[in-house]
């Protein structure tokens, strides 16, 4: 590309995306972003400048060729584009959707420098979508079956990853999924406003089309061990059991009547249907006044979700101020036009109930910010004298997950950190047991959805190589 081209791109603006209002999109569960049009689609594509060292490449966690597909966007190759990430992303409708480009490909963008990044992600998104919505999607070429048999724990996106790209080398797969959906967080933890569940039942059809096997209601650790999986026919198995173990604060009432885990709150309306209530009849407390824990993008979902079950306010109560939040900036900045309340710098300290158990305050704290903690962040510190109540029926705590423990007590073989996570080498997703890898949650903690991704993309090469060579 001459320097007047360059020069000529650098000038486009970044092109915003059209969002439902806010105050249409409080009473419904519709997708918030409506996605780019073909036009604006190629004038944001046209934003690349194609370097000769794209550092977008590096920057992403399943290393797609960025600077290719966006090319062929701008040219108005759609489904050429898609097929060009499906290469190295089986899920790009998701990630499109709800991986944190800012901090990953966005962030290294060149013109990231000088103005806007280029919307990678959204881009993504539009080529995928377009690819869906035109029945475009074809199955690639599947090699002959190389007489080896994987399974893989978990039908998350980790799960789900690896699974595609093990059928791709010529291996017969089978996932194993515990609930009655595939998706893992996609399906549970996400809410539709932000990731349509039409999208992920997509995506997952897609990977049963390659040739995935999926077992639903599939609990490995009971009904089967690992070693069971592997006197039973299977030569690997991959577990991406993910981090459902939800943190508590311990602290006192945490047992009253509308107390929630984020976990299962977001479980029950997304996975379950609550919020179609009564066509679903799951039961789930909406509450007057709902107080969320927590700073992250869970902590987000859970709130804006309660937003749209209509209570009087939804509060999110953190410890930390609004620059600490790991929240993404979006789904802050949808938040407050939504019309949550943000008690920043904020702890609470007990759970206050009524005579029949039932949340009726909670007790907080005031804070400040000290010196920076082992995270980097500065440690919140309590301002002495400052214990106030705030009245709430219905509190969700959002401070994180612990891994999956069933694999890790049935496989005492299988080495893990002080945290329960699964110990792996970093560069190829091995553990301690032969033929066992894993990755996403269940080695990382809670994270996000591409790193996930990321992990299976280089355990699935390992694998391939020990079940090519033997060698471990």
């Amino acid at each position: 590309m001459d320097p007047k081209e360059i020069r000529e791109r650098m000038k486009i603006p970044r092109q915003p995306m059209g969002e439902q209002d806010p105050h249409e999109r409080t009473r419904n569960f519709y997708e918030v972003p409506l996605g780019y049009t073909k036009e604006q689609a190629i004038e944001e594509a046209k934003r690349c400048i194609q370097c000769k060292k794209p550092l977008c490449v590096d920057g992403c966690p399943v290393n797609i060729d960025i600077p290719w597909f966006i090319g062929l966007i701008a040219e108005g190759k759609f489904v050429e584009a898609a097929r060009k990430l499906k290469e190295t992303n089986a899920l790009p409708a998701v990630c499109g959707r709800v991986c944190p480009q800012e901090d990953q490909c966005e962030k290294v963008c060149i013109i990231g420098k000088k103005a806007e990044p280029v919307s990678i992600g959204r881009l993504e998104r539009f080529a995928a979508d377009f690819e869906r919505e035109h029945g475009e999607v074809s199955i690639p070429v599947i090699p002959n079956w190389s007489g080896k048999k994987v399974a893989v724990v978990g039908g998350g996106p980790a799960g789900l990853t690896i699974a595609g790209d093990m059928v791709k080398k010529g291996h017969r797969v089978k996932v194993f999924e515990a609930l009655h959906k595939a998706g893992g967080v996609l399906v549970y933890g996400i809410p539709e406003f932000r990731l349509p569940k039409k999208i992920v039942e997509s995506e997952v059809d897609y990977v049963k089309r390659m040739g995935v096997e999926i077992e639903y209601n599939s609990v490995i650790g009971k009904i089967d061990t690992i070693d069971e999986l592997l006197s039973n026919g299977y030569d690997a198995v991959f577990i991406g059991s993910g981090a459902g173990l939800p943190y508590f604060m311990n602290i006192p009432g945490e047992n009253l009547v509308g107390v929630y885990s984020a976990n299962e709150f977001l479980t029950r309306v997304n996975l379950m249907k609550a919020y179609q209530f009564p066509e679903y009849d799951t039961p789930i407390i909406k509450g007057r006044r709902v107080v969320v824990i927590g700073g992250g993008n869970t902590a987000m979902d859970a709130a804006r979700t309660a937003l749209r079950l209509c209570p009087e306010q939804v509060s999110i109560v953190y410890r930390r101020s609004r620059e600490e939040m790991p929240a993404r900036i979006e789904e802050v900045h949808h938040g407050e036009e939504e019309g949550l309340n943000f008690e920043l710098l904020t702890n609470p300290t007990r759970f206050i109930g009524d005579a029949e158990g039932r949340l009726t305050h909670i007790e907080c704290v005031r804070m400040e910010l000290g010196e920076p903690d082992d995270s980097g962040r500065r440690k919140p510190v309590v301002v002495k004298g400052s214990e106030f109540k705030m009245e709430c029926d219905v509190a969700i705590l959002s401070i994180g997950n612990g891994a999956n423990p069933l694999i890790p007590q049935t496989s005492p073989d299988i080495k893990v950190n002080k945290w329960g996570n699964i110990t792996v080498n970093p560069d190829n997703g091995r553990t301690s047991k032969k033929g066992v890898f894993a990755g996403g949650d269940i080695v990382r903690g809670g994270s996000t959805v591409i790193l996930a991704m990321g992990d299976a993309r280089k355990a699935a090469n390992s694998m391939h190589e020990y079940l090519t060579t033997g060698v471990w």
